[in-house]
């Protein structure tokens, strides 16, 4: 393989991570918590669009519970990011001879 062809491949590459990642950012993924009592809503960038709290849980009482709830919904929609990412990743590099352990802009 000559080197011109592998430095076009490698730009093709990198342009490729580079559009995926743009579509990564724009996706929105929820996350739940309390069988769906407390939702977030998330870009690919982690950031929080939106918050939905079941009415029930608007009680003074119900506060530690609801801090939770939303602690662990966002690390529901987080989970969902990475696990999309990766599963994305893994497709497009898959016909690649990349070393073990590599580790792509991710």
């Amino acid at each position: 393989m000559n080197l011109q062809k592998m430095m076009q491949q490698a730009q093709q590459m990198q342009q490729k991570l580079a559009d995926m990642q743009a579509r990564l950012e724009a996706e929105e993924t929820e996350g739940s918590a309390g069988g769906g009592l407390v939702k977030l809503r998330l870009n690919g960038k982690r950031t929080l669009l939106n918050v939905s709290i079941d009415d029930s849980l608007m009680r003074h009482e119900e506060k530690e519970v609801l801090e939770d709830l939303l602690v662990a919904a966002h690390n529901d929609a987080c989970g969902k990011i990475e696990s999309s990412a990766s599963q994305k990743m893994s497709a497009m590099t898959s016909g690649l001879n990349l070393p073990p352990g590599l580790k792509l802009p991710f």
